[in-house]
């Protein structure tokens, strides 16, 4: 199976039921997409897939063969993902970390489809778990990228 992950083509030989996070993580070594809960509802595991905030822990890999898969790795090459990671320093986000990879994902893609989002819109879209509670900070990261 062929995966376009990073801008780069990747073939895989893995079962097509497989959860993309398992790709990306073992077959491939691309750890920066951690595993959190196993049932999409922590949000560690995100990624972008065709732009859009994707929970890779309960998504089949035969599921976006085809697509466009951005991952941690290559955030900052999109320029709305360098806002987002440049926001995430300058604000110091960050407690523990592990979530953050997913955070800045999911900011990213709140913020391509939605340049200018209210308070409300970052509540809505941002519902990935941190256990630190830097939601605040999280809060502010975004608008900040949003106004970059």
């Amino acid at each position: 199976m062929e995966l376009n992950i990073n801008g780069s083509r990747h073939e895989v030989d893995v079962e097509p039921d497989t959860p993309l996070l398992w790709v990306l993580r073992d077959t491939l070594g691309m750890t920066g997409t951690k595993y959190g809960c196993g049932l999409a509802q922590c949000g560690a595991c995100t990624v972008l897939v065709d732009g859009y905030a994707t929970r890779t822990c309960v998504t089949p890999v035969e599921s976006v063969a085809g697509s466009e898969i951005t991952t941690i790795e290559a955030i900052e090459q999109d320029p709305v993902g360098r806002k987002v990671v440049d926001a995430w320093v300058e604000n110091q986000v960050p407690q523990c970390g592990y979530c953050q990879s997913g955070q800045v994902m999911a900011a990213t893609s709140l913020l391509k489809e939605n340049a200018s989002p209210s308070e409300d819109d970052i509540a809505a879209a941002m519902t990935n778990l941190c256990r630190c509670g830097t939601y605040n900070a999280i809060s502010k990261a975004v608008r900040q990228a949003a106004e970059a």
